[in-house]
């Protein structure tokens, strides 16, 4: 009643899914490593709080849709490159303090660690535990560590 149409549906769900995820997301800028596992903290403790269960509010509907609505997928996928770009910012930020080396890529790194986030979080759902996100942004922080002027590797705990 409140839609044109099932697409005009799906595309009103993609776009609120996507407000929800950077609206999380917002409330850590990424801007530091101590930021990166305070935010991986939140993550494993949400996941444990759902019991591992829903995976991605983005990732769950783009494992449904991405290939059968090209519409969907590129709101899909503006979402995504959104959440992307707010990791980036955090990251470029770092550099500009002089906490991340100049030869840091922040788009590599910030590509690098949503796709650690979305495997761990689907591997999260797969097993029902919420090691698998825990070690992939462990992975990822100790990677994005190594680039930083101080060399710091994540302890992950």
């Amino acid at each position: 009643h409140y839609f044109e149409d099932k697409h005009a549906l799906v595309r009103a769900v993609i776009a609120h899914q996507t407000k929800m995820a950077l609206d999380i997301q917002a409330q850590f800028p990424l801007d530091s490593i101590a930021a990166l596992e305070a935010w991986r903290d939140a993550i494993v403790a949400l996941q444990s709080d759902r019991n591992c269960k829903g995976g991605c509010v983005i990732g769950s509907l783009a494992s449904e849709l991405a290939d059968s609505d090209p519409e969907a997928r590129a709101d899909l996928s503006a979402g995504m490159a959104q959440w992307e770009q707010a990791i980036h910012e955090g990251l470029t930020v770092m550099q500009q303090r002089g906490e991340l080396r100049p030869e840091a890529d922040p788009a590599q790194l910030a590509l690098f660690v949503l796709a650690a986030l979305q495997g761990g979080l689907l591997l999260t759902q797969v097993h029902s535990d919420a090691t698998p996100v825990k070690v992939a942004l462990d992975a990822a922080i100790a990677h994005l560590a190594s680039f930083t002027t101080q060399g710091r590797v994540t302890q992950g705990e």
